[in-house]
């Protein structure tokens, strides 16, 4: 069972006006982690690494990871304070080890704007192809933009940047750069609910998928008995964060990176 676990921001990585942030769903300890940066080369000496492995899924009253083919460790913003009018800017570090496993056709979720009692708006998933953004608003639910390729996303630190406004009509954007470089430009409606908020870390969704691909390597593939925890092996994954942050400007999400200043 998942017990939340309220994770401060004292850490040294200020979170601008985000406020605090939970477990979700996991509580083992190598879940999540605050580690002095691997790489050595991120924008600040301490970072948030997030691991899964096979079999963590949690579940409460209202959501049960273990019957539903899914496996998490994730942060959620406590306070769901955004609603329709609301316009602001959101910035990370992400950093894919060399050894980050792709999962496709399973889904790797890594960051969502979800709504309060209802589905997610936006999810940043990390495909066979890259890292993409979803835009689950669109006709079909899974309108995907590429934000960094399969081939340039591990072994570097990649900076992204949000400009949203939140609106559930033609007056909302959603407009995103990576490492500086614009990639999406949106102009329309960016939640269908009444409030938004966010979630970052590592999200498996079907994980299953990836046993009956035939990619398995050396995992064993098992049936998923759908009445109980799922039995599907799947590899471990790592990614780590940086800096996570809400700002009402860009340059507020600017930080003094010890390596060079941003």
């Amino acid at each position: 069972m998942c017990i939340s676990t309220a994770v401060s921001s004292s850490y040294g990585q200020a979170r601008g006006n985000f406020g605090e942030f939970k477990r979700s769903l996991n509580t083992k300890s190598y879940g999540y982690r605050l580690i002095k940066d691997p790489t050595s080369t991120g924008p600040n000496r301490v970072v948030e690494a997030f691991e899964v492995r096979s079999g963590d899924c949690g579940y409460h009253e209202k959501w049960n990871d273990c019957l539903t083919d899914r496996e998490r460790s994730e942060l959620s913003q406590v306070n769901k304070d955004t609603q329709a009018g609301d316009e602001y800017w959101y910035g990370w570090y992400i950093y894919f080890p060399h050894d980050f496993i792709n999962l496709a056709p399973a889904k790797v979720s890594l960051g969502q704007f979800h709504q309060d009692e209802s589905h997610p708006a936006w999810m940043f998933e990390h495909t066979i192809n890259g890292y993409f953004l979803v835009n689950q608003l669109a006709a079909d639910s899974n309108e995907k933009s590429e934000l960094i390729p399969e081939t340039n996303l591990r072994g570097h630190w990649h900076k992204i940047e949000i400009q949203a406004v939140w609106q559930n009509n033609e007056q909302g954007q959603f407009n995103v750069w990576v490492n500086g470089e614009s990639k999406v430009k949106y102009t329309g409606p960016t939640m269908d609910a009444k409030r938004v908020y966010f979630k970052y870390g590592l999200y498996r969704a079907f994980v299953s998928r990836y046993q009956s691909s035939g990619r398995t390597g050396v995992n064993t593939r098992k049936k998923i008995n759908t009445s109980e925890k799922p039995s599907v092996l799947t590899p471990s994954q790592k990614v780590y964060f940086s800096n996570v942050k809400r700002a009402s400007t860009r340059n507020d999400l600017k930080i003094k990176n010890y390596n060079k200043d941003e």
